[in-house]
């Protein structure tokens, strides 16, 4: 149930932006930063939220993060202003980054048999899938029906009943050696993703070659170098790079990054061309995208099975296939494109991104000691999150900032760049799918003396328990 709401939330938004923008008055840039406030703090808070779950209580984090996650959807059914509704949006991600890297964790602890695992893991993938693929189809049905506020509602009573679930099923975990907080590298997380998005978004507006722009991507390089410099540094870092010896690993992470930008690209994209340029209604247009919602459906938990008999190559070839291949059939995108050409794209996109989360998920989650299954879950979830907030600011930047004349005319033959971007994303990894599974890559994901001995400790720790 929190997966749900926090991925819903990360797509619900995108249908409602055509009327957030009218009943606020906000710009094409406060329209993206509506998107990017929430996925830019979440993957900045992802990590810390792990170590913490692992350090005071996985049951107690996650409770915490379902009573914020609640609370701050509320305050966004309220916003007065675009600036209201990014800060409140801000406050929503602090708590949703409180939510998925714990249950994962959960989950890890909770199926120790590597083939139950991946089936758990396949099941959280398909309901994953299921919450961003059918935000679009919700998010319009609740912005015809009640207007853009109702998209909020909807997390409260979901967010309550999961919050009294979780104290009467979840048993309290935590993690027998756990990680010190490492304030400094969160400073410089947020530092890095921060300076990075604003930079590629308001780019446009404002110059790349301005002092400001200039700046926010020096900031973020900057930011990037001192923290691979000073978390080699730490006995126990926020971002252990030891993990990135792990090609699987490192795969599953950049996997992660390419897959969820080409969805939140494609989301935001789409929703602006179905809306602006076909003149649809919300509900239209998102349940245009119902096929690609059932196809992601269906293929999440078969992905999950694949894995558990032939390993993740397969569906994850299968991902990056169908996400290329929807994007170069959207690289002929015209302002009176037939709809049997979209459907073929949305079904092509639902088989692709229904068959990427389970591998990545499992890839990265493999062979790291379970004692620190948090960080590990929370970096991945991290590289979810950098992904979609990418997706928007890359593929929304030069996508309108291409734009001439009117926009509804205007508008399909400039996103044909965004979504030759988007088809990179897809072949990146397709390629990635057969990198990390070769006999080299497996080898290196072999833990390390120290990691075995931290496995062993907590598997220890489990069977007195």
């Amino acid at each position: 149930m929190s997966l749900f709401i926090v991925g819903l939330d990360t797509t619900i938004v995108n249908l409602a932006l055509p009327s957030i923008q009218s009943d606020l008055r906000a710009s094409a840039s406060g329209l993206q930063w509506t998107v990017d406030a929430y996925t830019v703090v979440l993957a900045s808070l992802l990590m810390l939220s792990g170590s913490m779950a692992d350090r005071f209580g996985r049951r107690r984090t996650f409770q915490t993060g379902l009573l914020l996650f609640g609370l701050a959807s509320l305050l966004c059914s309220l916003a007065p202003d675009t600036g209201s509704l990014v800060a409140f949006r801000m406050l929503q991600a602090v708590g949703g980054a409180m939510l998925n890297p714990v249950a994962m964790s959960i989950i890890v602890n909770t199926f120790t048999d590597l083939k139950e695992r991946a089936r758990a893991i396949g099941i959280w993938g398909g309901v994953a899938g299921m919450s961003l693929a059918f935000g679009p189809v919700v998010g319009g049905a609740l912005v015809d029906a009640s207007g853009w506020r109702s998209i909020f509602w909807i997390n409260v009573p979901v967010a309550a009943l999961a919050l009294g679930l979780t104290a009467l099923f979840i048993p309290e975990s935590k993690a027998p050696r756990p990680r010190r907080l490492d304030p400094v590298g969160q400073l410089l997380v947020i530092a890095l993703l921060a300076a990075l998005t604003f930079g590629i978004i308001e780019g446009p507006g404002k110059g790349w070659g301005s002092p400001l722009i200039v700046g926010c991507f020096t900031v973020a390089v900057g930011s990037a170098a001192a923290l691979g410099w000073y978390e080699r540094r730490r006995p126990e870092p926020l971002l252990d790079l030891r993990f990135f010896r792990s090609v699987p690993f490192t795969g599953a992470i950049v996997s992660a990054v390419c897959g969820f930008a080409a969805l939140a690209g494609f989301l935001f994209l789409n929703s602006l061309y179905l809306q602006d340029v076909r003149h649809y209604s919300p509900l239209r247009a998102g349940l245009l995208t119902l096929p690609m919602a059932a196809m992601t459906l269906v293929f999440g938990p078969l992905a999950g099975r694949i894995i558990g008999a032939r390993g993740p190559r397969v569906p994850m070839m299968a991902a990056g296939g169908g996400i290329a291949l929807c994007a170069l059939l959207l690289c002929r995108l015209e302002a009176d494109t037939p709809i049997r050409f979209l459907v073929v794209a949305y079904v092509l996109f639902g088989i692709g991104f229904g068959m990427l989360d389970a591998p990545i998920t499992y890839s990265a989650v493999s062979g790291m000691p379970r004692s620190q299954a948090g960080v590990a879950a929370a970096v991945t979830s991290t590289g979810r999150q950098v992904g979609a907030s990418l997706g928007v600011a890359v593929l929304g930047s030069v996508s309108t900032a291409r734009i001439r004349g009117p926009f509804a005319s205007g508008f399909p033959a400039a996103s044909h760049l965004g979504w030759g971007i988007m088809a990179g994303c897809g072949c990146a990894v397709l390629v990635l799918a057969v990198v990390t599974t070769s006999a080299w890559a497996r080898r290196s994901a072999e833990p390390a003396p120290q990691q075995q001995q931290e496995s062993a400790g907590s598997s220890a720790v489990g069977r007195g328990h």
